[in-house]
């Protein structure tokens, strides 16, 4: 049995809103960089080759020039071009979205979380989470950002946003012709990064607050040590991830 979504107008005006926000910025896709592969020493030559979907044979069959180039695909990612709008032109940005709603003006900008932090406040059963997924689309559209990152406070929301996602597929292929790609953050998988900043299109992580509410220091991460006293994993160096810290994949995805 499929949904049936109907588009309601003060849905389309919330994202709206959100997109002009950034009114001025210049759509220029995702910027490309050359990602972390992290240290590959553990791994054997067939074993780095498969990563790089090549069997030994293949690979060496091929051209130093086309090794190289597919060294660099096997290096290529994705990630959110920068907000090149000053503090100023964000505020009134903001300001000209908030005459048009009747909401008091803000007096400045958030500080330390990022460029600018939003609010969208709308009551239960109104449909935040098919705004802010439609809203994904809409900045995807407008500026090019395709790298999102949904943080909930409990496995419950987690999954229902999860299906949320799930159901809302096909409404959003009809209307964008573009389907998101999401996972769940699994500190056990985390390998689902690479993925995350490999692939070009629009790419969600759905995350609990509980991956990053603890402490950030590395050095905690010791034998005996749990719970607070114990640093996430997420911001600690792992061996099954190339030495590198997931914290670190995800800072540069998003920026």
């Amino acid at each position: 049995m499929k949904f049936q979504f109907k588009i309601q107008p003060f849905q389309t005006e919330a994202a709206e809103s959100v997109v002009r926000v950034f009114a001025g910025q210049p759509n220029v896709g995702t910027s490309k960089y050359r990602r972390d592969i992290g240290s590959e020493k553990e791994l054997t030559n067939d074993e780095r080759l498969s990563r790089r979907g090549y069997l030994a044979l293949t690979f060496s069959t091929l051209s130093e020039e086309e090794k190289r180039a597919v060294e660099e695909e096997y290096e290529a990612a994705f990630r959110n071009e920068k907000v090149q709008l000053s503090k100023e032109e964000l505020l009134k940005n903001i300001r000209t979205v908030q005459t048009a709603n009747n909401i008091k003006y803000s007096d400045d900008l958030a500080a330390g979380l990022g460029a600018v932090s939003l609010d969208v406040e709308m009551e239960t059963g109104t449909g935040k989470t098919y705004v802010y997924i439609k809203t994904m689309f809409e900045l995807h559209k407008a500026y090019g950002w395709s790298k999102f990152i949904v943080v909930v406070p409990s496995i419950a929301i987690r999954e229902g946003v999860k299906k949320s996602f799930e159901m809302l597929e096909d409404h959003f292929m009809q209307i964008y012709g573009l389907k998101a790609r999401y996972f769940i953050y699994n500190s056990s998988n985390l390998h689902q990064l690479d993925e995350f900043s490999q692939n070009s299109g629009i790419n969600v992580m759905i995350i609990n607050t509980q991956a990053f509410n603890t402490s950030m220091n590395e050095d905690k991460s010791v034998e005996g040590r749990s719970g607070n006293e114990a640093a996430r994993i997420i911001y600690t160096k792992r061996d099954e991830f190339g030495s590198r810290r997931p914290i670190d994949v995800i800072k540069r995805t998003i920026r």
